[in-house]
């Protein structure tokens, strides 16, 4: 197997400004470009900087791979979080400008090695331990050739995510947005910045050092998923995607090398409650600001209290919001309650009972999505009913675990058990419960 080129969906509007910091030469003509440039859409054709030039793609390749690199502007990062906002960002590798319905689309190709140090750089601080980045290069590698391959299975086929009845919404969130490159370049998938993010020798140390090296099981990739943090207990793969269980993304206690105990199964509302009204032991459950710095971006640490949270609504602004997020006019809402759990306490079906409307929904990222003008931390939370009137709550009080959805990797916990002296092995195979290191391509 050779080291395969990612396609990255980097950004889609009707007009993009870009910088070429070097050559790069068009497809279509072999003209070469370098500077300031401006495409836009115009009558379903493309328009390069004022002449209609193509109809449905445009492909620009640097003239010396090595060093030549584009500048996007306005880029959105944190798209739908509380931090969202633009900036301008640098790339290497090649540029492809598709039309997608009314947009163009712009697509970074590269080779997977280089995406990955940009991506670590852009998921972690780039002064965390050795451990840690190639525990963290391991599996984005790994996530990244498995959604490669689900990929192409997944072509000419229709990927469900869906599932609606009368009284019931429920959805998952994964590759249904991309079809026509590999990965997205925000949370989504991976945050990916480009070469905009200061990266370090420490970085490209850890890629290079596990180069080519993914997880494996049962003799195929790991989809290896991680989350900032998973409030003391992972979560199952088939809890928040599609329903396919994967043995080695189980759930287990974040302080220890074995699975939940039966006093700890938060698939039981009240084990659930105990859990998340308290503050347990946990690798995650850490204010050590050397360990979270590690992890967390400057614009990541804005707020610091996701092992453990609070979000307060008063009834009209819980029933303007779930209005607004669903489309839908439930009165004013009477209760929140949870129907399923997850292993993690996170809720993966909720009911929503309003004065007009009820209606079951998950799963739990689109709980989080109705809940929040962004995005609720996670879905692991109870409801308190304030300021009773009759049963209309004046208020609801959501108290949370956890950031993410909890599956796989917890990526604070991951950096203290980096801290505490674990190698990167350890770190995986404590995350990724029977999984295996293998080498899967060279240089």
């Amino acid at each position: 197997m050779e080291q395969p080129k990612l396609r990255i969906g980097i950004l889609s509007e009707t007009l993009i400004k870009f910088c070429f910091r070097e050559e790069y030469t068009l497809n279509i003509n072999g003209a070469s470009y370098f500077g300031d440039q401006v495409i836009r859409l115009e009558d379903g054709k493309i328009n390069l900087n004022g002449k209609i030039i193509g109809e449905k793609e445009l492909y620009f390749a640097p003239k010396n791979e090595e060093s030549a690199s584009f500048e996007l502007s306005d880029v959105t990062i944190g798209v739908q979080f509380h931090w969202e906002r633009k900036e301008n960002q640098q790339f290497k590798g090649a540029l492809q400008f598709l039309v997608e319905s009314d947009k163009l689309l712009a697509i970074n190709i590269l080779p997977l090695e280089d995406y990955l140090i940009s991506v670590i750089s852009s998921e972690m601080s780039a002064t965390s331990s050795l451990e840690l980045l190639k525990a963290h290069a391991i599996i984005s590698r790994s996530w990244l050739i498995a959604q490669v391959v689900k990929g192409r299975e997944l072509v000419g086929k229709k990927y469900q995510t869906i599932y609606q009845t009368e009284g019931e919404y429920v959805r998952w969130y994964d590759r249904e947005d991309h079809q026509l490159f590999d990965v997205c370049a925000d949370d989504h998938c991976q945050r990916y910045q480009g070469i905009t993010r200061q990266t370090s020798s420490l970085v490209e140390k850890a890629v290079t050092e596990t180069f080519g090296l993914l997880l494996m099981h049962d003799g195929q990739v790991c989809d290896a998923r991680f989350s900032k943090s998973c409030g003391g207990i992972t979560e199952t793969f088939e809890k928040v995607w599609e329903p396919i269980v994967h043995p080695y993304l189980t759930a287990l206690r974040d302080d220890r090398h074995e699975e939940i105990g039966v006093d700890e199964d938060l698939t039981i509302e009240r084990q659930a409650e105990k859990w998340i009204r308290t503050s347990p032991h946990a690798f995650c459950n850490t204010m050590d600001h050397k360990v979270l710095s590690q992890v967390l971006n400057d614009y990541d640490q804005e707020t610091l209290d996701f092992y453990r949270w609070k979000v307060t609504y008063s009834q009209e602004e819980l029933a303007q919001l779930i209005a607004r997020k669903t489309g839908i006019d439930f009165g004013e809402i009477i209760d929140l309650i949870p129907l399923e759990r997850g292993y993690s306490g996170r809720i993966i079906r909720l009911e929503i009972v309003g004065t007009k409307k009820s209606l079951i929904i998950g799963k739990e990222l689109e709980i989080r999505k109705t809940l929040s003008k962004t995005h609720l931390y996670s879905s692991a939370f109870v409801v308190d009913k304030c300021e009773l009137e009759g049963s209309i709550p004046g208020k609801f009080l959501l108290t949370g675990a956890g950031w993410g959805h909890g599956v796989g990797l917890c990526q604070i916990g991951a950096a203290m058990m980096g801290e505490k002296g674990y190698s990167h092995e350890e770190i995986l195979m404590h995350y990724f419960v029977g999984a295996e290191l293998m080498k899967s391509y060279e240089r």
